[in-house]
């Protein structure tokens, strides 16, 4: 495991991304006589607000305010950052975990197991794309082969949802980096003893930035991870939303994304947007929808052009400057 100073840089695994960016900052972080960039740098890629923070533990000591934390916590985590409701709330379990009478991994179960995270993900998710959240929420990375989504598949066909939720809880990867009384937390950014290097790339699939949630993507309920894991590729990292000017990014098929523009009046202010448009319906019958479009608008048909594309059913995937 590296040290305080070292766990304050970038893993080794972003380098390469980070380099092709030119985005190497503060050469005095060094581990093993190599230069890294530090958590400045990490801003481009959306893992800002977890480098170098600390793991939320529910100590014998802990106050009201610190069990109130560790609740806050197990919620962001394993709803994937949904928004909760007062009227929501696990009510029972939080009574039970305040008394101290289950810890914070029986409370995590709770959760996972409870009517809510079912509405969430359960009922509207594509059976793959519900394994993904469950490697991301419970144990704080992506699957790493096809083999581990098989696993869970057969194990939820023969024994049932539960089953399949404890299978995560209570495996050996949960004990050994959480315990009893850590809260869950995105592991498939730092370096660590069993990680492999393709897991990294692909939690960025899931993970879509710190202010965003899993059920407001613009992909929906299909799985990220599918494609990728069938023909054993490593996934290209991209950044998360509101990084470089753009937002919300969704690839609308497997195509490439297009690489010429419709429109491209200058406009008054000079600005000009490139909007990357997915699912826009084609007129006439049969409705046909087209996978992936982009035009170039200038800043004052920016609002109206957007408009158009609601109306017609497409999904507005990036806006960038042009």
């Amino acid at each position: 495991m590296l040290g305080i100073e070292a766990r304050k840089c970038l893993s080794l695994r972003a380098l390469s991304y980070l380099y092709q960016q030119k985005t190497l900052l503060n050469p005095d972080c060094d581990i093993g006589g190599k230069s890294l960039a530090i958590t400045a740098a990490a801003s481009r890629l959306g893992t800002e607000a977890f480098s170098g923070a600390a793991r939320i533990e529910l100590r014998p000591t802990a106050s009201r305010q610190d069990v109130d934390a560790v609740i806050r916590a197990v919620y962001r985590q394993v709803l994937g950052n949904d928004y909760l409701m007062a009227s929501e709330r696990l009510v029972s379990a939080e009574s039970l975990l305040r008394d101290r009478n289950i810890t914070v991994r029986e409370f995590v179960r709770a959760v996972a197991k409870s009517e809510l995270y079912k509405t969430k993900f359960f009922y509207s998710s594509f059976q793959t794309r519900l394994i993904e959240l469950n490697y991301k929420h419970l144990l704080g990375r992506a699957p790493y082969e096809e083999s581990e989504v098989i696993y869970h598949l057969d194990l939820y066909e023969t024994q049932g949802y539960e089953a399949d939720i404890d299978s995560y809880i209570d495996s050996e990867e949960y004990q050994t980096h959480f315990g009893d009384n850590v809260v869950p937390y995105y592991r498939g950014f730092d370096f660590e003893p069993g990680a492999r290097s393709v897991g990294f790339s692909r939690l960025f699939r899931l993970y879509r930035g710190y202010a965003n949630s899993d059920r407001s993507q613009a992909e929906g309920s299909n799985s990220r991870l599918a494609v990728e894991l069938a023909q054993n590729k490593a996934s290209t990292i991209v950044q998360p939303s509101g990084n470089d000017g753009g937002w919300s990014y969704y690839r609308g098929s497997s195509d490439v994304a297009p690489n010429s523009c419709l429109g491209g009046s200058y406009g008054e202010s000079g600005r000009i947007y490139r909007l990357e448009v997915a699912g826009i319906r084609q007129p006439g019958y049969p409705g046909l929808r087209r996978s992936s479009t982009a035009y170039l608008i200038p800043y004052e048909q920016l609002l109206s052009k957007m408009q158009q594309i609601h109306r017609t059913g497409g999904k507005i995937v990036s806006v960038k400057p042009a």
